[in-house]
Formats: structure tokens, C-alpha cells, sequence
């Protein structure tokens, strides 16, 4: 097959390309494909500096044509108030996977906020109970905003409670947001008291330390833990994690920087203990809840199969609609 160019496209552009339904669908695939062997472990490394960090996660897939993409993201927390500058920020390379020809290079921001959003929305279909209506987010920043809008398109949401470090924040997104979703959001400065009360809830914050106590999930509940993405993040109570069913996106990775790694490095879980990652119970090994009475918890860190499935999703749609700067990076 003979190239024509590597096609990149900006944040703008991949935002206008990539719907929220659309990247649900393509993440859910991503995740039954690997449960049934069809797609090979997704690959992540860690580089901590003094101010932040980088990850830099890889996987390939099997879709339209064979597909390999590897982002490169950097987090520095700090970003916003020192520099003017988002705390994340990155791009990917979309690779044809069958000769090795750079397809794309996207902006990786876009992609990162929707499919960690979606995950959790693939994650609440098969683990939370149906008629989940109240759910509690904590974190309300872009990610925040997104995961709030996927479990509207999964579950019957009719209230949420947000919570924010900064409560201007939370005021905000319940201005936002409650019109266009068509959901009673308040702003609350008692997590824990929403938290017991909610059906579904969300951590999605850059805490170091834990702030949901095991008293605070009441039975029944899902709970979604996003923002642990590197060894010294944490928003858990590991107790939580001992004393729930557990589900996580990709073990071995949970394991090195989920909320997972707290609970082992504390000696309440072992790696066995864990029940299931979300792929097999998306690919029917496994079943999801097994009762109205029990706790989930999902132990989210972001796998490079969501961001392959969605980068190709996005890729595909410019090529169609002749979205994009060509550029021929070998010439």
C-alpha cells in the first residue's frame, strides 16, 4: 500500500470529529476485543519529573484495517497557575499497523478527556445497578464534566451532586451543565454525606491522599476511580478495595499505578483477589454485578486500547470529511 502523508489534526479538529456516543461504542469494542484475545496487552511507561510527569502508553488493534498508536502525555498539575498552560498535553501517532506507516499525528487532549469518560460509561453498563439515578462527582474540571455526560447516556441519571477543591468550579459545572443535560446538578461542600446517598460515584481529581472512606460508599453502590494514574495519586480508602468487588481496566497496570497499587503495596488485596478487568466482563467471561447488594468499585487508569480505538475512530471520519493538514514527514 503506498502513502500519501501523515495527516495530523488539532485539538479543534479531533473535537469536531469525535462524539461522545460514537467514542462509548469504539471503547466498548476496544475492551471486548482484548477479552476475547484479539488484542494483544496495552503497554505504558512512567516518567516522573520534579513538576510532573509523562506516560507514554501503546496498543494496537484490529478494526477497519490493524491499527498501532502510542501517546505521549504530559502531566504537570501546576500548569494552569504557573504557566497559563493545560496540565495535560500531549499528542498520538497512529500508525498503520500491517507496514508501520505514521497515519496521523493528533492532538492527544480531546481524545484523552472522552475515552477515559467513556470507559467509566462502559464500565457503569455492565457494573452499576440499572436504575441508578443518583450519582456524586468528585473532580470538576474537563474530565469531571465528561464523565457526568457519559453516565447520562448509560444510566437514568436524575441528580448529581459535584464537589471541586474549588467550589467556584463545581458552581460552574452545575451552571454548565444542568440545562444541557436536563439533570438536577448541585454543588455540594459535604462529598461524604453525597456520596452515601448516590447510586454511582466518580472520583476524577489529582489527590494524593485518600478522601473516600470506606464508610462513605454505602451498599449497592459503583464506584468509578479515575484520577490514580501514577504511583503517588490516590483517592481511595484501600479498605475499599479489600472489601468490594474490584474491577480494573488493565491489572498489571492498575497494579503499578492505580488505586490497586495502595491496596497491595498495604498488604489488605492481592493481585488474585482483584475480580475481573473490565474486558472480560464486557466479553461475557465474566459477569458483572451479580447483585442489587454489592459494591463495585473500577479501578480506572486509562489504557492505550481506549486511545486506539478512539484516535482510528477520529482518523476515519477526517479522511471522510477531508479534515486535516497532510504532511509528509519523510519527504
Amino acid at each position: 500500500m503506498t502513502q500519501d502523508g501523515t495527516l495530523l489534526l488539532t485539538r479543534t479538529e479531533v473535537e469536531s470529529l469525535l462524539d461522545l456516543g460514537a467514542c462509548i461504542a469504539a471503547v466498548e469494542n476496544a475492551f471486548r476485543l482484548r477479552g476475547e484475545g484479539r488484542a494483544r496487552p496495552p503497554g505504558v511507561l512512567a516518567f516522573p519529573y520534579a513538576e510532573g510527569g509523562f506516560h507514554i502508553k501503546a496498543a494496537g488493534l484490529d478494526l477497519s484495517r490493524p491499527y498501532f498508536a502510542v501517546k505521549v502525555n504530559g502531566n504537570f498539575t501546576h500548569n494552569p497557575e504557573r504557566h497559563a498552560m493545560p496540565a495535560i498535553q500531549g499528542a498520538i501517532v497512529l500508525c498503520d499497523a500491517q507496514n508501520g506507516y505514521p497515519l496521523a499525528l493528533l492532538d492527544s487532549i480531546a481524545i484523552t478527556i472522552a475515552r477515559t469518560g467513556a470507559a467509566t460509561a462502559v464500565a457503569a453498563k455492565y457494573l452499576a445497578r440499572p436504575e441508578s439515578a443518583v450519582a456524586t462527582i468528585c473532580g470538576c474540571g474537563h474530565q469531571g464534566r465528561v464523565q457526568l455526560a457519559a453516565l447520562a447516556r448509560v444510566r437514568p441519571i436524575r441528580r448529581v451532586d459535584v464537589f471541586d477543591a474549588d467550589p467556584a468550579r463545581a458552581e460552574k459545572l452545575a451552571r454548565d451543565l444542568g440545562g444541557t443535560l436536563a439533570i438536577e446538578i448541585r454543588p455540594t461542600r459535604d462529598p461524604a454525606r453525597s456520596m452515601r446517598e448516590s447510586d454511582i460515584v466518580v472520583t476524577c481529581t489529582p489527590s494524593r491522599q485518600p478522601f473516600v472512606m470506606q464508610e462513605d460508599i454505602g451498599p449497592g453502590t459503583f464506584l468509578a476511580a479515575v484520577g490514580a494514574d501514577s504511583p503517588e495519586k490516590q483517592e481511595l480508602d484501600p479498605r475499599l478495595l479489600a472489601a468490594n468487588k474490584c474491577v480494573v481496566d488493565v491489572l498489571d497496570q492498575c497494579a503499578e499505578i492505580g488505586e490497586l497499587h495502595h491496596a497491595l503495596e498495604a498488604g489488605l488485596v492481592r493481585r488474585e483477589d482483584v475480580y475481573a478487568e473490565l474486558s472480560e466482563i464486557v466479553a461475557g467471561k465474566k459477569r458483572g454485578r451479580e447483585s442489587a447488594a454489592e459494591t463495585v468499585v473500577f479501578d480506572s487508569t486509562g489504557t492505550a486500547l481506549q486511545d486506539v480505538a478512539a484516535a482510528a475512530l477520529v482518523y476515519e471520519r477526517a479522511e471522510r470529511d477531508g479534515t486535516g493538514t497532510w504532511l509528509r514527514l519523510a519527504g
